[in-house]
């Protein structure tokens, strides 16, 4: 069955598995204690330590190893602002950070912080001249605000997108936050195994599963110079960065496994990115009204993600498991919360019928047959989900039938100017449905509007007139108006 959904986890690597079952014999022991095992268990988490900084890009003693990713980022960010808080009280982040870092922010901003969000393009990158604007004090014209933050303590952002694999500008942002005095925290969890981010970074998190390591070993690397105060209860342990006795196999496990799979990565991002580019180009072909996001070029080479008009993301998943694909989406409707990506929103992208593949680096599962297999039933998987919702079936997502106003011998004056669509309590891609079914109700000109509660409409009414040449005009709470420009 193959495994489309890298981006979220892999599996153990061969390397991983061999280090970690070696390690349970020899690693047990505390490594604070001086006597033979404890020594060699020193031995063993000082090794791993020096093969981790080496593929990070840092010193032995800037490294300190963390029950997972997300606690890296957590005790990244509160030590820094902490470390830092003279230096005032504003955290900077892009848009489409991973949620551990907006939950960080969130807690930040609670006990009286405050968060500015750098936008991203909509290919989901950031500018660099943005990040400097939002580090800048008061409007970017140099003075302090009065009650103001203080100024910036810290940036965020990350090397690679996790859903759309969109590159971040690394190097550039690191430099503009190097002439404000500002240190940048790069969360690497999802590029490190294709290599060292750019360069200038002052704190970096990752995370062992995403890159063929046991799950619950996380890093954290603080350069030196940088004012770090960790937050909560600390002990001796990792320069008390991280609590607690170090679970020494599996450290040396995902040691172990980053090396080998750095070893691998160009021939892997090579074959990967050949496959990657086959899907991009080969969906849009195969199926009507979908949009591939993220950037083109500077991404990740094992991954892409597309949504499709008209699609229950969690009823196509379902459809593509049972094909035998495991895949992952940035849907609203396979989420608890019900709301779209903050990713796919806050580029301005549709959020419906939201599919990523991330081939996993090694492995069969990501071979040419699997691929083409993938391209082979997807066409049906959509067709059959958009049945089930009663979707426009038009050559491009239009309604089959003569729009109003169009048909011969109707007159434009004989077509309702006007029309209102409600879609209250109707969850998506319902309202975007009958959006598309009564657009052509209206002249050239006129205005549908749509009354939709359901959040993913925000996202996917934009993304929609943008889709289809047709201008948004805006919205005023539930309602969201159209005008008809083709």
């Amino acid at each position: 069955m193959p495994y489309f959904d890298a981006a979220s986890s892999v599996p153990l690597h061969p390397v991983a598995r061999d280090a970690l079952t070696a390690a349970l014999d020899e690693g047990w022991a505390d490594p604070a204690r001086l006597h033979r095992e404890g020594r060699r268990a020193r031995m063993l988490l000082d090794a791993a330590r020096e093969t981790a900084a080496d593929a990070v890009g840092c010193r032995p003693d800037e490294l300190a190893f963390t029950p997972s990713g997300t606690a890296a980022l957590h005790t990244g960010v509160a030590g820094a602002l902490a470390g830092r808080r003279r230096a005032g009280r504003r955290l900077v982040v892009s848009a489409v950070e991973h949620s551990a870092v907006l939950h960080a922010a969130a807690a930040h901003e609670s006990a009286g912080g405050t968060v500015r969000e750098v936008p991203v393009d909509r290919t989901g990158r950031v500018a660099a001249a943005d990040f400097a604007a939002a580090l800048g004090d008061g409007d970017g014209d140099g003075e302090v605000e009065e009650g103001g933050d203080g100024g910036a303590a810290l940036a965020c952002l990350q090397s690679a997108n996790h859903e759309v694999g969109t590159e971040q500008p690394v190097a550039e942002v690191a430099a503009v936050c190097a002439d404000a005095g500002v240190p940048l925290l790069v969360d690497a969890a999802q590029s490190l195994a294709w290599g060292r981010p750019g360069e200038g970074w002052s704190l970096l998190a990752g995370s062992a599963h995403k890159w063929g390591g046991p799950p619950g070993v996380g890093l954290l690397a603080v350069r030196k110079g940088v004012r770090f105060a960790p937050v909560g209860p600390v002990d001796e342990r990792e320069s008390g960065r991280s609590a607690g006795f170090e679970n020494i196999p599996a450290i040396v496990a995902a040691a172990a496994s980053l090396r080998a799979v750095r070893a691998e990565a160009d021939a892997a991002a090579a074959r990967l990115r050949g496959l990657v580019d086959r899907v991009r180009v080969r969906v849009p072909e195969l199926v009507p009204d979908v949009e591939v996001v993220g950037d083109p070029v500077r991404r990740l080479p094992n991954l892409v993600t597309f949504s499709c008009l008209y699609v229950d993301g969690e009823a196509l998943l379902h459809a593509l498991d049972r094909q035998g694909f495991s895949v992952s989406s940035g849907s609203s409707c396979t989420s608890s919360t019900l709301t779209p990506s903050h990713v796919l929103r806050a580029m301005g992208v549709l959020s419906e019928g939201n599919i990523r593949l991330s081939l996993p680096p090694w492995g069969a599962t990501s071979a040419d047959e699997d691929v083409e297999r993938f391209l082979a039933v997807l066409p049906e998987a959509v067709r059959e989900v958009r049945g089930q919702l009663d979707a426009p079936v038009g050559p491009s997502g239009a309604p089959a039938a003569p729009a109003k106003g169009d048909a011969e011998g109707e007159t434009e004056a004989e077509a309702e100017a006007d029309v209102t669509v409600d879609a209250l309590g109707s969850l998506c891609p319902l309202p975007v449905i009958e959006l598309a079914k009564v657009i052509g109700d209206v002249p050239v000109g006129g205005v549908v509007r749509v009354l939709a509660d359901d959040e993913a409409a925000r996202a996917d009414i934009p993304a929609w007139c943008e889709m289809r040449g047709q201008e948004y005009l805006g919205a005023d709470g539930t309602e969201f108006r159209v005008r008809r420009r083709n």
